[in-house]
């Protein structure tokens, strides 16, 4: 019996149809508050008085407004943002 040599390579054609496995299903929530923002959004509409007396477990940034203010991002640093009434207007992780 006597073999074609197309027998011999259809095996490997047929290796490109096989389907990639799904990337893993991860909960993006933890890192877009890895910061704590989403615990501290009852600030928005505060005093920014109130910021004096607080601690934080992050690096936290307080922007006011027509401070310049870099554009790296860290998942990790808390930014407050003032508006020019001096009262906060933002929570957010960046």
């Amino acid at each position: 019996m006597r073999f074609s040599p197309l027998l011999l390579v259809l095996p490997l054609a047929l290796i490109g149809c096989v389907p990639e496995p799904a990337p893993p299903v991860t909960d993006p929530t933890p890192m877009e508050d890895a910061c704590g923002a989403s615990g501290l959004q009852n600030l928005v509409g505060q005093s920014a008085k109130k910021l004096e007396v607080m601690r934080f477990a992050h690096t936290v940034r307080i922007i006011r407004p027509g401070m310049a203010v870099t554009m790296d991002y860290s998942a990790e640093r808390l930014n407050i943002e003032i508006n020019a009434a001096e009262v906060i207007s933002r929570v957010s992780c960046g």
